[in-house]
């Protein structure tokens, strides 16, 4: 039986109709499940945390360790120095101490189950196939006009394969554009962004990674 496929058309970075091309239907027309595309997103967040936070103990508070008053005859509470932690100023209990762990991980099945689902959204809308990324020379201004005319208005995902010096040095300072290459692209990289561009060539590189 004859895989099924899905016609995408491809445009130069002119704005101007440069054909169709085909891709699995099996990834770029699933229907995206819910459940694994939230744990993919929770994933990369999580694995986004640096775990810097962190309270001083009672043992490193700076101060001295000098009994406030005596023990007895005084009226007051009983108090062994100014560190603890029932004091202002003492040391916290239970705080976080910089080593926190908040990695998680997703089965490379989940996690490709995830992108499909993703990918297949914005086959539907959003998804702009170019022929080619390649640029004669790094100009900011020249890509710009190159998304207005491919109508990528709105937050962008440009993915690229091979170097591509001109495109990063291009695209780089446009506040609305996010770069990636084709071996890191992000579930929630392609869930926060309105578009995707990627070339031919690199959509049929996903596609051979993902079947």
């Amino acid at each position: 039986m004859a895989e099924k496929k899905i016609s995408l058309k491809v445009v130069n970075l002119k704005g101007e109709a440069a054909g169709e091309i085909e891709v699995s239907a099996s990834v770029f027309g699933v229907e995206a499940n819910q459940q694994v595309i939230k744990d993919a997103v929770t994933v990369y967040q999580a694995n986004l945390r640096q775990a810097t936070a962190k309270t001083k103990k009672r043992h490193e508070v700076h101060g001295t360790n000098k009994k406030p008053w005596r023990q007895k005859g005084t009226g007051r509470a009983r108090a062994g120095d100014c560190k603890s932690p029932i004091w202002v100023g003492g040391g916290t209990v239970f705080g976080p101490d910089g080593n926190q762990n908040y990695k998680l991980s997703q089965n490379k099945k989940a996690h490709n189950l995830a992108l499909k689902g993703v990918l297949s959204e914005k086959a539907a809308h959003g998804l702009i196939v170019v022929d080619s990324l390649k640029l004669d020379t790094a100009s900011t201004k020249a890509f710009a006009s190159c998304l207005e005319a491919i109508k990528a208005e709105g937050k962008t995902l440009v993915v690229f394969g091979e170097e591509n010096d001109n495109l990063v040095l291009s695209a780089r300072n446009l506040a609305n554009v996010e770069l990636a290459e084709i071996t890191n692209v992000s579930v929630y990289d392609v869930l926060n962004n309105t578009n995707l561009v990627i070339s031919k060539d690199d959509i049929k590189k996903i596609e051979e990674a993902l079947k």
